[in-house]
């Protein structure tokens, strides 16, 4: 003889009010990202050792940080006293305690849609009974606002998340972010890596030190593989390249390459 248990099925829906209609989480015939599968595993949260998990958004126009459903998730930078123009942390960037401005040279973040877009995607919170869910429902958005899309404006920006994740390395965690992954949705069509060697080499930069980055490739449909496109033709082993499917699998609109795009 023995106890009855409960037996309950491992399917972890949350209750966010628009979550029925984010159809790249979980579709009906499985034109999805199976999110409902990786939730089954994690929603986020915190490292083992309680470190918190950051994704850093670069973004030309900034992000709304501070919508209700961002904010929760929102990184601040702990080590940073917030406008007592000192670098209180040393990571050679001054008052950085909502993100980076590189165009401005401090931490105001502007509030463009598109970046609030991608935020909310990467991670609104989950499961508040409230709005929409994002991939990650437990996570430290860290948002860098990029000065505009130039090559040096780019390495610019990136420095910033891989110097705060060199940082907790070097420190142990005391200071720095646990940068785990960067987000860049914008690029140069036809761009060709050979002409952009400082540009791809960030990304094999970042991925020293811990750091994968994703790249949405060209709005065209377009064989990246043949024509070339910046980010998303880098030859960098630590960037994962990304195009675009509709709820019927189908990619209508964006770039495909059987060497350069990845997802």
């Amino acid at each position: 003889a023995q106890a009855n248990h409960i037996v309950r099925e491992r399917v972890t829906t949350p209750d966010d009010s628009f979550y029925g209609q984010q159809w790249h989480h979980n579709e009906n015939n499985d034109h999805d990202i199976d999110t409902d599968l990786a939730w089954d595993i994690t929603t986020g949260g915190l490292t083992a050792t309680g470190d918190e998990i950051v994704a850093c958004v670069v973004e030309t126009g900034g992000a709304k940080w501070d919508q209700a459903d961002i904010l929760p998730n929102h990184w601040v930078n702990e080590n940073e006293i917030p406008d007592n123009g000192i670098d209180d942390d040393e990571n050679g960037y001054v008052d950085d305690y909502d993100g980076w401005n590189s165009n401005a040279d401090n931490d105001n973040i502007g509030t463009g849609n598109h970046g609030t877009q991608v935020s909310s995607m990467i991670g609104a919170k989950g499961n508040n009974a409230s709005g929409i869910t994002g991939v990650n429902w437990d996570v430290k958005i860290m948002q860098v606002h990029m000065g505009g899309i130039s090559e040096a404006n780019v390495v610019e920006a990136y420095t910033y998340p891989m110097k705060m994740r060199k940082l907790y390395n070097q420190t142990g965690g005391d200071r720095g972010a646990f940068v785990v992954v960067t987000n860049s949705s914008w690029g140069t069509d036809f761009g060709q890596p050979a002409d952009a060697p400082i540009w791809c080499a960030m990304y094999d930069s970042l991925g020293t030190y811990g750091v994968l980055s994703c790249g949405a490739t060209s709005n065209s449909e377009l064989n990246i593989d043949a024509v070339g496109d910046l980010p998303t033709a880098c030859p960098s082993e630590y960037l994962i390249s990304v195009t675009a499917t509709d709820d019927g699998d189908i990619r209508q609109f964006a770039g495909y390459g059987q060497t350069t795009i990845d997802l």
